[in-house]
């Protein structure tokens, strides 16, 4: 196929037969050295910001670059009817035309010199093949101090315009379905062979991405997420004959090109949704649903357009989740009851029961459909199961989750096996059970939110994105998160150290983790799950903090994360305790981890956006919360005294 120019190559691609949409399945970009920009006719027209290469980094600028050649809209990375190692290469050389590139098929490249055109001499053909090879060591002085000058300047540039070089990866990122952007895929690795699911695009992956994209303005993307993943919301899915619950959302979904029902000449996109039946160890997301929330409520704030969360379907969407979420069970207590992998730990790390990541999103969620819920009759019943859950949920976790040096001081002191209302030590915990390391490593300023309470079981850990989020959300106290930004602060070496942030601390380790993680290769100590360090919570972080008017603490954890992160391609977490160590099994150019820190930089550039994202403690609530203090636990409690509190 021979084109003039790289511009008429990508014009060329996206109209080649759709006989051969079936064999190209990617288009790789070789340049070793040139940085440039180009449009490309992907079926719809795009911001030539999303197609500049301006920005990649200085590892990048020696590896092919692979961009996706879509038929309707995007052909998906890793679909069933592509053959991947069927790709188009285009080298492309630099001229004096006003598109700054040549390319011919099958002949030498040609150079423009003194405003005519002919072909290379030795000499030069030399130069260029070195200059294409990275080569410092050019034939010519002319050309060795051109080359010079550009890496000065992609050197200059990568240091300057490390979010340029994010925003061209997120943007690289992006999934298109019918010709509109659809949300991001969790991971661009091209130098990974394995793509298991990272090729899909995940909700809860996508939020950061959502965010940095409402920050900068760009609305469509997320919009269109909202309103397609709100039409994957379905029972239909099975999982050995067996359906998720009324209401539940998908952990992720693919834009899959298949033929024609009826003309297998013609294809045509559909979307495929992942309810867990096939994830690794079959969980369904509990988590998702309440991103989604969460995500809308973001979206109306930012853009002002309310008329997404005022739809029918929109509206209808929010009651199911939900519904589900507060449907009556044998559970008494108010937090959501869960299994383990449920959530952004997805693997079997002892967190079954009522994890905190889960219950501080869930307090925010119900939060945010409060305020999103049109008033109308049908939802009365639905509102007053919302604000009894919020009020019960609140007290919980802030009376029974909160440990600092006080509360572990009781703990030691409790005396168990205690029967009535009246009890303090209500969930008949064995003082035995405070853990060697908890001792020395309480602060005697500061405190967090434990894990996981369950009968007889205290976990003491301290889980991160829980302790974030229930302050981002109000269901920690002003004080509790303050004190949670003091023991961040206190214990920063074990929590930061090199890259933030430490999922959770500390790590489970010898028969511990045997037993708890089933021997899990990939949660060994020090990584994946179990305390290791994942760059995508410095956007949590940063929200918690601008909260609570301490940026500080946001920024210095920014710029240890700016020392490396680039360099290191993006990865998607970090092993060893100090966090040192690129993951053993992490994906490069990881969606959420470039898009945490995108989303950190615009807040710290612009605190007044945290808004859209925080909730602000009700009033109603924190008096609701007094009274279940000051109330006296020896009243009656007969048949009739007892209030339904969770109507659905």
């Amino acid at each position: 196929m021979a084109m003039a120019s790289a511009e008429g190559c990508l014009h060329t691609l996206s109209g080649v037969p759709h006989s051969l949409h079936y064999r190209l399945s990617f288009f790789n970009y070789v340049s070793p050295v040139l940085s440039f920009s180009c449009g490309a006719n992907y079926g719809k027209r795009r911001d030539p910001k999303q197609m500049s290469w301006h920005g990649i980094s200085k590892l990048l600028k020696h590896q092919a670059r692979v961009h996706s050649i879509p038929t309707v809209g995007c052909i998906p990375r890793g679909s069933s009817k592509l053959i991947r190692s069927h790709s188009l290469i285009c080298k492309c050389q630099r001229t004096e035309s006003n598109s700054g590139l040549s390319v011919e098929s099958g002949t030498k490249p040609e150079f423009s010199h003194n405003g005519t055109n002919g072909r290379l001499t030795v000499e030069e053909s030399e130069a260029v093949r070195r200059l294409n090879n990275g080569n410092e060591d050019l034939a010519s002085n002319g050309m060795h101090m051109q080359s010079e000058a550009t890496r000065e300047k992609v050197q200059m540039g990568s240091s300057k315009s490390m979010e340029d070089e994010a925003w061209d990866l997120l943007r690289d990122s992006i999934a298109y379905y019918c010709n509109n952007p659809i949300g991001t895929i969790a991971a661009n690795d091209p130098s990974c062979p394995s793509i298991l699911n990272y090729d899909q695009v995940f909700i809860r992956d996508f939020v950061p991405s959502g965010i940095a994209f409402l920050l900068k303005g760009e609305f469509d993307i997320v919009r269109n997420f909202i309103l397609h993943t709100l039409q994957l919301q379905s029972w239909e899915k099975t999982m050995d004959s067996y359906s998720p619950g009324q209401g539940l959302m998908p952990a992720s979904f693919k834009v899959r090109t298949v033929p024609l029902e009826g003309d297998d000449s013609a294809t045509e996109e559909i979307l495929d949704p992942d309810f867990g039946e096939a994830a690794i160890g079959r969980v369904a997301p509990v988590d998702s649903g309440l991103w989604w929330i969460i995500l809308l409520r973001a979206y109306g704030k930012c853009s002002g357009d309310l008329s997404v969360q005022e739809r029918v379907d929109v509206q209808t969407g929010i009651k199911m989740i939900l519904k589900l979420c507060l449907a009556d069970g044998f559970d008494m207590f108010p937090t959501l009851l869960v299994t383990d992998g449920s959530c952004m730990i997805d693997r079997r790390m002892g967190i079954h029961g009522h994890p905190l990541e889960i219950q501080s999103l869930f307090y925010s969620a119900l939060l945010c459909a409060r305020e999103m819920l049109t008033p109308e009759d049908a939802s009365a019943d639905l509102l007053r199961a919302l604000n009894n859950r919020l009020i019960a949920l609140s007290f919980h976790i802030r009376e029974y989750y909160w440990i600092d040096m006080r509360k572990l001081n009781e703990i030691y002191r409790y005396t168990t096996e205690e029967y009535s209302y009246d009890a303090v030590n209500k969930f008949n915990i064995y003082p035995d059970q405070i853990p060697p390391w908890l001792v020395n490593w309480m602060p005697n300023r500061g405190g967090y939110l434990i894990g996981n309470l369950q009968p007889a079981h205290m976990d003491f850990r301290f889980f991160s994105l829980g302790n974030l989020w229930s302050i981002v959300s109000s269901l920690a106290t002003v004080d509790q998160s303050h004190a949670i930004l003091d023991l961040i602060e206190a214990k920063w070496a074990d929590l930061v150290a090199e890259m933030p942030f430490k999922i959770c601390y500390p790590a489970l380790e010898g028969q511990e983790w045997r037993i708890v993680t089933g021997s899990d290769p990939k949660n060994t100590p020090w990584s994946y799950h179990n305390g290791g360090s994942w760059p995508t919570l410095l956007w949590q972080l940063t929200v918690a903090c601008i909260k609570m008017n301490r940026p500080e603490i946001a920024e210095n954890a920014v710029r240890i994360a700016e020392r490396c992160i680039s360099n290191d391609r993006w990865p998607e977490y970090y092993d060893t305790k100090r966090a040192r160590f690129i993951g053993k099994q992490a994906r490069l150019f990881q969606t959420w981890s470039i898009a945490g820190y995108l989303v950190s930089k615009l807040l710290l550039s612009n605190p007044s956006a945290v808004r859209i994202l925080v909730n602000e403690e009700d009033v109603d609530l924190v008096n609701a919360f007094s009274c279940m203090i000051s109330s006296n636990p020896r009243r009656k409690r007969g048949r009739t005294a007892v209030e339904r509190r969770f109507i659905v």
